[in-house]
């Protein structure tokens, strides 16, 4: 009976182990991905440019063969580019651009990160269309719920293997020892099995928890939202093919802690003379894959607007559009656009991503403290140097431009300014 017991509990434990390793090698590939969102996916895709160059395949170009130069260009990028050719070129090719450096990030989670890079680029793009436009009939997006309902269903059949495989195992000892004239017990049934008990609590705790602690973190966050607006307004061909800036529509990002939605009348500068679409950008397709008709959604812009096309007047019966907003805070977070589109130069990219080049907006980044965070940590101010005279806004910090000018430090981080001081976002 005690040799018995002990070849179950080596068993049990084995298979608890290779459950617990594999759970663990899950959880490793979705911090690779986390990792990817939170740092990374502002600026770059894995299948095509951005702000920075398409991460697909990286390991197979110019000096990122090397890991350990990979490691040292995220570390710091200014340092790297100082005596190679190679990101000197990728600087000219995206317009001066310098990647942000990220000292912070262990090579492990670099590592983590590559793997889930090479391993989405060698899975291939999403879509079954090959050029077929974005939300086109016939295009395919791929749920990345679906490894983890796999990695579920072979998890639990690989459970229920190890169960059977443990009843046959004391049937096959309870008959050797009947044969020998052996004492036998009954075995003990599973629901009374202290050891059976036991793991299975310990494995229910550890996948409870974690799915437990991972929807807590992700409530109120809205990563991917994509609501359709009352009238289909494309990013891409106002951004993207009319080059229109954002500011233009967006005036208050600027100056003010809103970068405010526009009213009707600044559609109207543009579309009193533009009533038609004319498909030059393409046609327009909605996420379920239903064509819009361009030229119809210029006609709720007048029936807003109370435009007469006709006669070319307002008819004085026009009415609010009805926007949805996408982007949204806590209440008792304090984020000036201001601060960071005139202060702080940063690109409208960054946090809302490839704008564009999208048709219907959705939310890219899942702006959450922690994200804000990492930002402030690794994102360098324009202190100047070398030189050039840098944001004036700045020209407070005696201190760090004597250090940089003393060549004791060679930049200055938001975190050096109190980037990370809790009153600066809290109320």
């Amino acid at each position: 009976m005690i040799d018995h017991r002990a070849n179950v509990k080596r068993t049990l434990f084995s298979a608890l182990f290779f459950l617990l390793l594999s759970f663990g090698n899950k959880i490793l590939a979705q911090d690779g991905r986390a990792i990817f969102q939170d740092n990374c996916a502002s600026c770059h895709a894995v299948f095509k440019d951005l702000t920075g160059p398409a991460l697909g395949g990286v390991t197979t170009r110019g000096p990122w063969t090397d890991r350990k130069k990979l490691y040292d260009w995220v570390h710091n990028p200014a340092k790297f580019m100082a005596s190679d050719p190679y990101t000197q070129g990728l600087k000219q090719k995206f317009g001066g651009a310098v990647m942000t450096a990220f000292p912070t990030l262990s090579e492990k989670e670099i590592d983590a990160v590559i793997d889930y890079v090479e391993k989405t680029f060698k899975a291939g793009p999403p879509g079954a269309a090959q050029g077929a436009p974005q939300g086109a009939p016939g295009t395919q997006k791929i749920d990345d719920s679906d490894s983890s309902i796999m990695y579920g269903v072979l998890t639990l059949i690989l459970a229920i293997v190890a169960l059977i495989m443990l009843q046959v195992n004391s049937n096959l000892k309870k008959l050797s020892d009947e044969k020998e004239g052996l004492p036998s017990y009954e075995p003990i049934p599973f629901y009374r099995n202290k050891s059976y008990i036991t793991i299975l609590t310990l494995i229910l705790f550890v996948v409870g928890g974690y799915y437990i602690v991972k929807g807590a973190i992700g409530l109120g966050r809205s990563t991917n939202y994509q609501p359709e607006q009352p009238i289909y307004y494309s990013h891409k061909v106002h951004a993207g093919q009319n080059q229109i800036s954002c500011l233009y529509c967006h005036g208050g990002a600027m100056e003010g802690k809103h970068a405010n939605i526009p009213s009707v009348n600044v559609c109207m500068n543009c579309h009193m003379t533009i009533s038609e679409y004319s498909g030059s950008a393409g046609k327009l397709f909605r996420e379920d894959g239903t064509e819009v008709n361009g030229t119809a959604e210029i006609q709720k812009i007048y029936a807003a607007a109370g435009w007469n096309p006709s006669t070319k007047s307002y008819t004085g019966k026009g009415s609010e559009v009805q926007w949805v907003k996408i982007h949204n805070l806590p209440d008792h977070v304090y984020f000036s656009h201001a601060q960071h589109v005139n202060a702080g130069k940063v690109q409208c990219q960054t946090c809302h991503g490839d704008i564009q080049k999208m048709d219907e907006v959705k939310q890219i980044a899942d702006l959450s403290m922690g994200w804000c965070i990492n930002c402030h940590r690794t994102t360098k101010v324009d202190f100047g140097g070398k030189g050039e005279e840098g944001n004036k806004f700045y020209s407070i910090y005696k201190k760090y431009h004597d250090e940089i000018k003393e060549g004791k430090r060679d930049s200055v981080t938001v975190n050096d300014i109190g980037g990370l001081e809790c009153q600066k976002c809290h109320y």
